[in-house]
């Protein structure tokens, strides 16, 4: 499908428009939409052709704009795949609502990378996208274990599962999950309350002072996107969504079953997910590693890429099988 066939929304939904909201994009283009699983995904693809494939995913409340740094470096050695998540950014359902659970995130990534004909060797994720990529990689390894190929419990053949690469992930419920859920629940049942969020961030200093609650000293322009992206109703639904959904009470027993490689970037500043979540799934995993950095900040890859870039490219080193190289 065209990058630029998109619909123009009404002016009372707020909802991002390609053609309006996407003309100055980062890595434009990149960008394509592709139709699976139920969903319309944005989504930018660079790099050689030939070279490994790494599938980038955002974290709640982004989009495919926060690794705007972190791509031209990668693209030189390898094939990127870059989508906005479900309902965020220019991502949207084809009918309905979709399942922003983490199984329905997992489910429609899956679809996503079958539609392109692409398996990732290596998934980064930033923050809830380090919990969606630990999730996405144990279903295309073929279900808990997410190591070495073989047969899953069910008799079904098991390939390797990517490695995964986590940058201030987060792997634990949120401090006052009980009471924050059942909120998120509430504001998602109405669309008036996304409506109400995008227009306060549209009219009032909301959106930069979200930023600002990252920690991360980010570029103007990387602010810019993010203020636009809360003054959508539709990415605001998404979020709110998203934190609706979220469940990670079970999580730890995926970490502990997760052999192939993780590596754990955490800032001990963030101010968001504590370094704490990191070093918690470097314990539970059987080959998790911890990498610690003092400053960045949430948004460290947006603030730090350079550095974020040469700890991926260790990480991937690391990863990498005897005989297999990057382009």
């Amino acid at each position: 499908m065209s990058a630029h066939a998109k619909r123009a929304p009404s002016p009372a939904d707020h909802s991002l428009d390609w053609c309006r909201d996407g003309q100055d994009w980062p890595h434009r283009e990149h960008s394509r939409f592709v139709e699976a699983g139920g969903l319309s995904f944005h989504v930018q693809v660079a790099g050689p052709h030939a070279a490994p494939v790494l599938l980038l995913l955002h974290g709640t409340g982004a989009a495919s704009h926060s690794w705007r740094h972190v791509q031209p470096i990668l693209a030189r050695r390898f094939r990127l795949v870059v989508p906005d998540l479900p309902c965020h950014g220019f991502t949207r359902p084809m009918a309905g609502m979709a399942d922003l659970s983490l199984p329905g995130m997992t489910a429609a990534l899956a679809a996503l990378l079958a539609a392109l004909a692409m398996r990732p060797a290596s998934i980064i994720g930033h923050s809830a996208g380090g919990a969606i990529a630990v999730s996405l990689a144990t279903a295309l390894g073929g279900g808990e274990g997410g190591g070495p190929g073989g047969r899953s419990a069910g008799g079904e053949e098991r390939r390797d599962a990517p490695a995964v690469i986590a940058i201030n992930g987060a792997f634990l419920p949120i401090r006052g999950d009980r009471l924050f859920s059942p909120i998120a629940k509430a504001l998602f049942s109405s669309r008036l309350s996304a409506r109400m969020f995008s227009l306060l961030a549209r009219a009032t200093p909301l959106g930069g002072n979200l930023v600002g609650a990252t920690g991360s000293a980010i570029d103007p322009k990387g602010a810019d996107l993010y203020r636009r992206l809360l003054a959508s109703s539709g990415h605001v639904r998404g979020a709110l969504g998203m934190m609706a959904s979220w469940d990670l009470q079970r999580f730890d027993r995926l970490l502990s079953t997760f052999s192939a490689p993780l590596t754990l970037i955490a800032a001990d500043d963030d101010p968001m997910v504590p370094a704490a979540h990191s070093a918690h799934a470097a314990r539970l995993a059987p080959s998790g590693r911890l990498v610690r950095t003092p400053t960045g900040g949430h948004l460290l890859h947006e603030a730090a890429a350079d550095t974020v870039c040469r700890m991926i490219e260790t990480a991937l080193e690391a990863e990498r099988p005897a005989g297999v190289d990057a382009a």
